[in-house]
């Protein structure tokens, strides 16, 4: 609360008439030196702002623009892709991937467009999460050849594209066709045709109802169909999780994922340099 100015007994300089549960506080002002420099350094920011323009409205007295010197940068920077971007999109992939020059341009550029566009589903570097496929393994839903992950970016999974990948497993559970216990019995024996777990009680009778269901897609072994975009179910990679709970709501209710068409928003050289870069991670054939 204020009180009166007074002397401090102990330093015998003035308060400020502030005080606070019995404290007062000491009248000690800034050095003069250090609040003249502060003065001058506010004089110098509006001079600053004069030479050097930091409000687009504001021209400068030296004339220079970091705006116009950015256009510049850019403009330059265009000049010297335009070369390599012409070469591959004219290139066939296959070029690209003998032509060591394309390459490492086609690398670089896919390794970018992948960060802005693709990393936030599948992952830095492809690793990928449940539900966005791991590119960097060897494991297709629809191939791993340099024109087959052309033709997924280019036209995507399950959207309005008349040339998407589109699939769809039916909802044996949703849609009644497999009463909960015999779900529960092809889990069994998907689950065995990886060896991920021990053959369940129901295992015997899944294998029967996997041959009358299942077989046409994903194969008598669980080989899988890239054609169909049917995972492979006999090795231990899986897209929605491979614990029983997880496999039962898959076979009950299907899974459905979707991915965006590129085509109408990157062009036919980014696309390539994409696949380029998709098809080095790893798991292309």
């Amino acid at each position: 609360m204020p009180t009166k100015i007074e002397k401090d007994d102990v330093t015998g300089r003035d308060t400020t008439g502030h005080e606070w549960d019995g404290i007062r506080e000491l009248n000690t002002p800034l050095p003069r030196w250090w609040v003249n420099l502060f003065y001058v350094t506010v004089i110098w920011a509006f001079g600053y702002m004069a030479v050097y323009p930091s409000l687009p409205w504001i021209g400068g007295w030296s004339g220079y623009w970091s705006r116009a010197e950015l256009s510049r940068s850019l403009e330059e920077q265009r000049g010297q892709r335009a070369g390599f971007v012409a070469r591959i999109d004219e290139a066939e992939l296959g070029a690209i991937r003998g032509d060591a020059e394309l390459l490492n341009f086609a690398l670089a550029g896919g390794r970018q467009v992948f960060a802005d566009n693709c990393a936030p589903c599948h992952g830095a570097g492809g690793a990928g999460a449940t539900g966005y496929p791991n590119l960097a393994d060897d494991d297709w839903l629809w191939g791993g050849s340099l024109a087959d992950i052309q033709h997924t970016i280019r036209h995507g999974i399950r959207n309005a594209d008349d040339r998407s990948r589109t699939s769809q497993m039916p909802r044996f559970g949703a849609d009644g066709i497999l009463k909960p216990a015999e779900i529960e019995a092809v889990a069994d024996h998907v689950l065995s045709l990886s060896g991920a777990a021990a053959a369940g009680p129901g295992a015997k009778a899944g294998a029967a109802l996997y041959a009358e269901h299942c077989v046409a897609c994903h194969g008598e072994k669980g080989e899988g169909n890239r054609e169909l975009g049917a995972p492979r179910l006999d090795d231990r990679i899986w897209l929605y999780g491979g614990d029983r709970a997880s496999v039962v709501r898959s076979i009950a209710s299907a899974r459905a994922g979707a991915m965006p068409a590129w085509s109408g928003r990157l062009d036919e050289a980014t696309i390539k340099m994409l696949a380029v870069y998709v098809h080095a991670l790893g798991g292309g054939k």
